[in-house]
């Protein structure tokens, strides 16, 4: 199955070569490609993570009523599911479904002088050889070695950004925490790009840029919508919490 889903993106990327007759622009429009195919999943899972978000003071009202019984937790837990008709696990599969799609082509231009012998591979005169890393070019002097450099630095900014911006909508310790650990995955990504061929940094760039302007223009607005509607539904529709969490608030006040 892995050699099948590499051997497609191989197959896909020849032919785009065929009329690009690029290669750093060939890179650029499949990963243009993938991520076409790809975002239906993305917005899949955005939808399933805005439901998660406003169901989530109701989970945890669960998880503190039933804290001394795991059991009956669990059992509550699983009722909440069903009556929303809400998958937990619905904002992780889209994105499990993705990984070997991303993987295969991260593998494909890793080696793209294996699988296309006897070529010369270059982005214009921007990337010369897209098959050598930052650090050989450093080795034949700055000069040499910038348009690498550059494409390295973007690699580790645009991997940091969308966690940035979602720690516009944090506070406190939180957001505290976000910003340190996009500053360590920065760091991370300029130590791993550095031995990085340029044609997966070219991707790469490509693929977390338009991540990005997807986050900003897309997925904020069908998070939004998604959680308007899931409010409005809960308004509509009243959970067996709130009737529970009503009743317990009036058996004293009939007592008395």
């Amino acid at each position: 199955m892995w050699d099948a889903i590499v051997n497609i993106l191989f197959q896909i990327l020849k032919f785009i070569q065929s009329f690009a007759t690029d290669w750093g622009l060939s890179i650029i429009i499949l990963t243009i490609i993938v991520r076409l195919i790809l975002t239906p999943l993305v917005l899949k899972s955005t939808k399933s993570t805005a439901r998660m978000q406003v169901l989530q003071p109701k989970l945890m009202e669960i998880q503190e009523r039933y804290a001394d019984d795991p059991q009956r937790q669990a059992e509550e837990m699983q009722k909440f599911y069903a009556e929303n008709k809400f998958n937990p696990l619905g904002g992780c599969l889209p994105l499990l479904i993705q990984m070997p799609i991303l993987v295969a082509l991260f593998t494909l231009l890793r080696s793209l002088d294996t699988y296309f012998e006897g070529q010369t591979f270059s982005f214009y005169n921007i990337l010369p050889n897209l098959t050598t890393t930052p650090g050989a070019m450093w080795a034949k002097g700055f000069a040499d070695a910038l348009p690498y450099l550059i494409s390295l630095v973007l690699f580790a900014l645009l991997t940091i950004i969308p966690t940035l911006y979602q720690s516009r909508n944090q506070t406190g310790a939180q957001a505290s925490s976000m910003r340190t650990m996009s500053i360590v995955m920065s760091l991370m990504m300029l130590w791993m790009g550095w031995n990085l061929p340029a044609g997966v940094l070219l991707y790469y760039d490509v693929s977390t840029l338009w991540q990005v302007v997807q986050q900003v223009f897309v997925t904020r607005h069908v998070m939004e919508k998604a959680k308007a509607e899931e409010e409005a539904r809960l308004a509509n529709a009243p959970i067996e919490v709130d009737v529970v969490r009503r009743e317990r608030k009036a058996r004293p006040h009939k007592k008395n």
